[in-house]
């Protein structure tokens, strides 16, 4: 069974829709790609994907372990675009917990479940990934 069904909706946008659920994604060329700008772009998407990876993952290991809760811990993402060819060339998330208190076993947890949630060991390793962690 497929995960999604993606349609092209002309202009340089598709709709994406999760099978499972019926919820609907939305995604636009760029506006340095010939795009309106007006969704995320397919690479805005994938920078995404990441930091909530990271996020869902190191929820996962504080609910499964009984360590302090994330909730309302924000990812600000940040895409840099190579050329020659057009890439993602870096994603640099910026991650501010909120919760706690987080002990130094807390911390060394939670930032190795970041470093090796599945997209991050999914992506292309030339791609780099900054990942900074902000603790209250």
């Amino acid at each position: 069974m497929s995960t999604s069904i993606v349609k092209y909706e002309g202009a340089l946008r598709t709709t994406s829709t999760h099978v499972f659920s019926g919820s609907l994604v939305v995604s636009d060329a760029p506006t340095d790609n010939m795009g309106k700008g007006e969704a995320f772009s397919p690479t805005d998407l994938t920078a995404n994907s990441l930091a909530q990876c990271i996020l869902t993952t190191i929820g996962i290991v504080a609910q499964r372990d009984g360590h302090p809760p994330i909730d309302g811990t924000v990812a600000a993402v940040n895409k840099v675009m190579y050329s020659e060819p057009r890439r993602i060339g870096e994603i640099h998330v910026e991650i501010k917990f909120a919760g706690g208190p987080f002990s130094a076993k807390d911390v060394q947890r939670y930032e190795n479940t970041a470093h090796t949630c599945p997209v991050a060991k999914s992506l292309h390793p030339d791609i780099k990934q900054v990942l900074t962690f902000i603790w209250p």
